[in-house]
C-alpha cells in the first residue's frame, strides 16, 4: 500500500506522475468540468494542531472530487484519551484515506504501519510533503515546464517545509542553495540529507549573493514553529528563544531590496503564513514577482492529485 509521509519513499518518477495528475486536474478544473472521481469515498483528516491552507485545501479537493472529508481534532474526541494505535485503527476502517496533521511524524509512521488505507502526512515536525509538492507544481506552472526550473533558494531556517522541498527537487534534479544559520533540531532527519545531498544538487551557503544569483524561485518560511504561538502572541516560556531566533534570522529575511540587489528576476515564494517583518517584508508579498497566492490555490489541486494518486489501483478513471 503507498503511503506519502516524508518523499523518501517517492521516487523521481512518482513525483513527476503526481505532478502531471495534478496539471490535467487543474485544466479540467479550470473548464468547469465536473470530476466525480471520488463518489462514496471518504478522507478522514485528523489534526494535531491547527491550520489554514492544508485543511481547507483538502476539505474542497475531497468536496470538488465528489468525496467526503471528515475533520477531527483531538480536543473533541477521544483520540487524546485512549490508545492512539487502537483509536486510529478503529477510525481507519470507516474510510479511504487518512490525512494527519501531526505533532509528532511517528504517529503518521505508526498508522501506516496498519496499512488499513493510505496515509498521508499533513505537516509534521520533520515533513511537509504536500506542501512541497504543490510548490514544485506552482514553479512548474510559472516557468513554463519543470525543466525551466534550474536552481531554487531557501532563505533561513531548515525546517520540515525545507527537508521534503529539498529532497523532491533534488530528486528532479533542481540545484538547491540552503542560506540558513542553523536547523530547527525538532525538524533533523539524517536519512533525508544524506538522501539529497547524495544527488550532489544541495548547496548550503551563506553567501547570499552566491545563493541568489541565477534563482529561478526563492522560497522562505517562517522562522518560528506554530507552537510558539497561543492566542496570535508568543508564548511568555519561548519569549526568549524567540528573540534569539529573529536576531540569528534577519540578515537572511526575504524582502524587496534583496531581489533588486541579486536577482530581480527570481519569483518569490512563502508556504505561509506569513510573518510580515520577520522572514518576509510587505513589499516581497505584494511584489510583482510574488507568487505566494498562486502557490496556496495550487494546493487544492495538488491535494486532489495526491489522493487520486494513491487510490488510483481501487479508482477506474483515465486522462
Amino acid at each position: 500500500m503507498k503511503h506519502l509521509i516524508s518523499l523518501k519513499e517517492q521516487t523521481r518518477d512518482d513525483i513527476l506522475e503526481i505532478l502531471d495528475l495534478t496539471d490535467k486536474i487543474k485544466a479540467r478544473y479550470k473548464k468547469g468540468e465536473i470530476l466525480n472521481l471520488l463518489a462514496n469515498k471518504s478522507l478522514l483528516m485528523l489534526f494535531q494542531k491547527t491550520s489554514t491552507r492544508t485543511r481547507t485545501s483538502f476539505e474542497a479537493g475531497m468536496t470538488e472530487l465528489g468525496g467526503h472529508a471528515i475533520y477531527l481534532d483531538s480536543r473533541t474526541t477521544q483520540l487524546g484519551v485512549s490508545d492512539f494505535k487502537d483509536e486510529i485503527r478503529a477510525v481507519m476502517k470507516m474510510v479511504d484515506v487518512l490525512i494527519i496533521r501531526a505533532l509528532k511524524v511517528e504517529d503518521v509512521e505508526l498508522a501506516a504501519t496498519l496499512n488499513i488505507v493510505p496515509v498521508i502526512d499533513g505537516c509534521s515536525e520533520k515533513y511537509h510533503p504536500c506542501q512541497a509538492l504543490g510548490d514544485i507544481f506552482t514553479m512548474e506552472e510559472e516557468s513554463g515546464g519543470l525543466e525551466n526550473v534550474k536552481k531554487i533558494t531557501w532563505l533561513g531556517i531548515e525546517n520540515n517545509v525545507s527537508n521534503s522541498l529539498t529532497l523532491a527537487c533534488a530528486k528532479l534534479g533542481i540545484e538547491v542553495y540552503i542560506v540558513s544559520p542553523e536547523r530547527d533540531r525538532d525538524s533533523l532527519d539524517e536519512e533525508l540529507i544524506d538522501e539529497a545531498d547524495q544527488t550532489g544538487k544541495v548547496h548550503r551557503t551563506l553567501d547570499l549573493k552566491e545563493a541568489l544569483i541565477g534563482a529561478n524561485f526563492v522560497h522562505t518560511d517562517t522562522w518560528v514553529n506554530m507552537e510558539f504561538f497561543e492566542n496570535g502572541k508568543i508564548k511568555d516560556s519561548y519569549q526568549g528563544e524567540y528573540e534569539r531566533r529573529v536576531k540569528l534570522f534577519k540578515p537572511y529575511q526575504l524582502n524587496a531590496k534583496l531581489l533588486a540587489d541579486y536577482n530581480p528576476k527570481a519569483k518569490i515564494m512563502h508556504c505561509m503564513p506569513c510573518h510580515v517583518g520577520y522572514e518576509i517584508t510587505r513589499d516581497a508579498i505584494d511584489h510583482a514577482n510574488s507568487v505566494i497566492f498562486k502557490q496556496a490555490e495550487n494546493r487544492k489541486h495538488i491535494q486532489k492529485a495526491i489522493i487520486l494518486w494513491l487510490l488510483k489501483d481501487k479508482l477506474n478513471f483515465n486522462f
